[in-house]
């Protein structure tokens, strides 16, 4: 089956490697979108065509209409726009890859309209777990993992729905500052936590690695996406990232899906699945490799993975604290403001905040601006 697809954040490290298997298919692109990068934008929209896209800094709209006006491309802008991009009609699978908690809203939208979702956007399953996994089976819509540690695990499960699973083994890469004690990372540089080992990414996602918190959000994403409880997902540093993850079934039996660290490699799973097609991306060569090396992750130097593994067992809106919180530190740290380990120390205070037992969609995002607000309290910028 050969999709129509939406793509969120087009323009992104996500968006990009999306659009470059579309390229090598042919898939049809119906919408896209991105924050601000209208140039890059208008390229995209040029070469695949869409009906749709959608900028989602308000004052870049007039700009994007008036680069495209000779197209007869619809050009939207922000929130509503950006929904509605989501749940475009002509489409049948958005891919959500936008970064941060403004995947939640799109997502839902998308699910109202009874799209599948292709889910690179960790946020979304973080912020939202609860609602975006029961809106999903309300509309008999499939929500299928990009995140490779997800779609490792989603492969391996496949033909197994009957099996108990005793446990996830999510790996993680240790980022570029694994080993390092408190006091080394003291005065890290926002240079140095930019400088990931394996994988290529966003700078938001690549600090996010750097503190570990990459791999918090995936231990929670997992809970939603796979049903399975909180201290059934266990992190394991494998530093080469060619084992994306493994599963561990009630005889013990333990199946692992391994590939080069290439993103097109899952984003094109969740594009033909249940097909397997030629991907452009390389081959892995084991002999190459050679050897594979496996770790506990230290969570006393790493607050971040310790307290997003306390979020998702504490529940209701404590993930969406710790989400919103460090979104606001992230950036402070990008500029200059606060230092490395201030992301985590602030990031695990949040957790003592009072906020209410209802989730909703207006909770989430007030929980949300709780959090922020609070960060700025706490770091005193």
């Amino acid at each position: 089956m050969q999709h129509h697809i939406s793509l969120l954040g087009s323009t992104g490290s996500i968006g990009r490697q999306t659009l470059e298997v579309c390229r090598a298919h042919g898939y049809p692109v119906e919408g896209l979108a991105a924050y601000s990068n209208e140039a890059l934008l208008e390229m995209q929209a040029r070469e695949f065509r869409p009906r749709q896209v959608c900028i989602y800094r308000e004052d870049l709209w007039q700009s994007l209409k008036i680069r495209l006006a000779d197209t007869g491309i619809r050009v939207v802008c922000g929130m509503e726009g950006l929904c509605e991009t989501a749940a475009l009609s002509g489409a049948d699978l958005l891919v959500n890859a936008v970064v941060g908690m403004v995947g939640l809203q799109p997502t839902l939208a998308a699910i109202a309209a009874g799209k599948d979702i292709a889910l690179a956007n960790k946020e979304t399953l973080v912020t939202g777990g609860a609602l975006v996994m029961r809106a999903a089976r309300e509309q008999g819509v499939r929500i299928l993992p990009v995140d490779s540690e997800h779609s490792a695990i989603f492969q391996c499960l496949q033909g197994y729905s009957g099996c108990r699973l005793n446990k996830i083994l999510l790996t993680a890469s240790g980022g570029p500052f694994f080993g390092k004690t408190r006091a080394e990372l003291q005065h890290v540089t926002a240079e140095q936590a930019l400088k990931h080992p394996n994988w290529k990414m966003g700078a938001k996602i690549t600090v996010d690695s750097a503190t570990l918190m990459n791999k918090g959000f995936e231990c929670i994403e997992a809970v939603w996406l796979f049903g399975c409880a909180p201290e059934q997902v266990e992190v394991v540093v494998h530093r080469e990232s060619i084992i994306h993850s493994m599963v561990e079934f009630a005889d013990y039996a333990v199946l692992a899906q391994m590939g080069v660290p290439d993103m097109k490699i899952p984003i094109q799973y969740a594009l033909t699945y249940p097909e397997r097609q030629p991907c452009p991306t390389g081959r892995l060569d084991l002999f190459s490799v050679g050897t594979l090396t496996f770790a506990r992750p230290d969570t006393e130097t790493f607050l971040c993975l310790k307290t997003a593994l306390r979020a998702i067992q504490m529940g209701g809106l404590y993930p969406t604290l710790v989400n919103g919180a460090n979104e606001e530190l992230v950036a402070l740290f990008l500029q200059g403001k606060i230092s490395f380990l201030q992301i985590g120390d602030t990031v695990a205070r949040m957790l003592e905040l009072p906020v209410p037992e209802e989730l909703t969609l207006e909770t989430i995002l007030a929980a949300e601006r709780q959090a922020r607000e609070a960060v700025h309290t706490i770091c005193g910028v």
